[in-house]
């Protein structure tokens, strides 16, 4: 919406000037409408743009819904009170885990239902519902933005005590995955595979009117201590004369690429996330790193290189989850909040708050450590919003943050900040 700011600027004597010294009733009330309509227009063209999310996590029933098992009733109330209660609190937008682990919180044609939306995997709600038609519906009600959050590659959960259905893809297609550290993956490898995976955000981008795909950062998944990851025979065939890092980053470079452009193909408004662990790589390793000492690194360790993906434009925003506090000895939260706004190529990013933090050490019982980290957002160029984890971590009003929210740093409503290249 654009708003005519030369009827803004109009003076209140201007306005005098043009009245008749015996105005009629008529006059009157359509000089207050006039009256009425600058205000409100001048109050819009000012209002804040920063986007202010929080991400709402279903696997293992985090955040939504509170337990396996609810009738859909109640999954629906449970999730208005969540969209009322972080709507209250300021936020804009949420976050929402829709396939934790190859499966989905909606009737997919590729995956089956999700076990913590039922109790077992396969099992659709009763009585029937689309849960997540549902979901963007009542958050587009109240003026914030739906992300579809999405894991990559995280296939079981727990190979011992989770619910896998006949129909899910490790049962079809047993070849495309890997066991590592109790829990079954996508091989990052198998072209196959990553196809699928673009196949299934294909079909929610087509399918459902969500304002965005959002990834975190599970690609190759977390270093187990002492324990390779098991990909030695797709390398062995796909490898052509890479190192296996190469050949690693490589493969996660592949998706990315095919997701990017799927989606825009699909729906070109539809904006892409990543949400990558806080630490790109120590500079230690590289004069482009961040002055950290982080045991494990996108680039190094999970084969994800953000910059390469900003650079070329596959991603419209990166949101890195800077979940330690300022005093941090090895990753501080200032030092990376300023390297984040320096390689972000144009495109936005939301800096990852960890109010699930809270209490957790003497850092986290300050109860100044939030309200510091967003003045440090609100200081820094090129930073567009926040992110904070994870819903749950609100109900308590941990050390009054839900107090300062509301009274104080999102008194005011914001506005989610345009995307140019996207025209919205």
């Amino acid at each position: 919406m654009r708003v005519n700011l030369d009827l803004c600027t109009v003076s209140h004597k201007s306005i005098n000037m043009i009245i008749p010294e015996k105005p009629t009733k008529s006059t009157i009330v359509l000089f207050f409408i006039l009256f009425l309509f600058l205000n409100s227009s001048s109050l819009f063209a000012q209002q804040k743009k920063e986007f202010r999310a929080v991400w709402i996590a279903t696997v293992s029933n985090t955040d939504w819904p509170s337990k396996k098992g609810l009738s859909s009733q109640e999954q629906k109330d449970e999730f208005i009170r969540l969209l009322d209660f972080h709507k209250k609190n300021g936020m804009n937008a949420v976050i929402m885990q829709i396939r934790p682990a190859a499966d989905a919180f909606y009737p997919s044609p590729y995956e089956p239902w999700s076990e913590w939306l039922t109790g077992e995997q396969g099992k659709a709600p009763s009585p029937w519902y689309d849960p997540l038609a549902f979901m963007i519906e009542e958050t587009h009600k109240r003026g914030m933005e739906f992300h579809a959050w999405c894991n990559p590659y995280r296939a079981n959960f727990n190979i011992t005590t989770s619910s896998i259905a006949p129909t899910h893809i490790t049962k079809k297609r047993p070849d495309w995955f890997l066991t590592y550290g109790g829990k079954k993956y996508f091989d990052p490898g198998n072209k196959e595979a990553q196809k699928f995976v673009v196949e299934v955000v294909r079909d929610i981008v087509s399918r459902y009117d969500v304002d965005a795909i959002h990834f975190d950062d599970y690609f190759y998944p977390y270093r187990v201590p002492e324990k390779e990851f098991p990909d030695a025979a797709s390398y062995a065939r796909y490898g052509k004369g890479m190192t296996k890092d190469e050949w690693r980053r490589s493969n996660v470079d592949s998706i990315i690429l095919q997701l990017f452009q799927t989606i825009k193909k699909t729906k070109p408004s539809v904006k892409f996330g990543i949400s990558p662990f806080g630490v790109w790589r120590n500079n230690d390793k590289d004069p482009r790193g961040s002055q950290t000492k982080a045991g494990q690194t996108n680039y190094d360790d999970l084969y994800a290189d953000i910059l390469l993906w900003l650079q070329k434009g596959w991603i419209d925003y990166v949101a890195p989850q800077l979940y330690w506090e300022f005093e941090h000895a090895t990753a501080p939260f200032g030092t990376l909040v300023d390297w984040w706004s320096k390689h972000t190529y144009g495109k936005h990013c939301y800096i990852g708050l960890g109010v699930y933090r809270a209490g957790s050490n003497k850092a986290w019982k300050d109860s100044s450590q939030l309200p510091r980290q967003i003045e440090r957002i609100r200081q820094t160029n090129n930073v567009h919003g926040m992110i904070f984890y994870s819903s749950k971590s609100f109900e308590k009003n941990p050390n009054g943050w839900n107090d300062i929210l509301r009274l104080k740093y999102f008194r005011e409503p914001a506005l989610v900040p345009e995307m140019k290249w996207l025209g919205r």
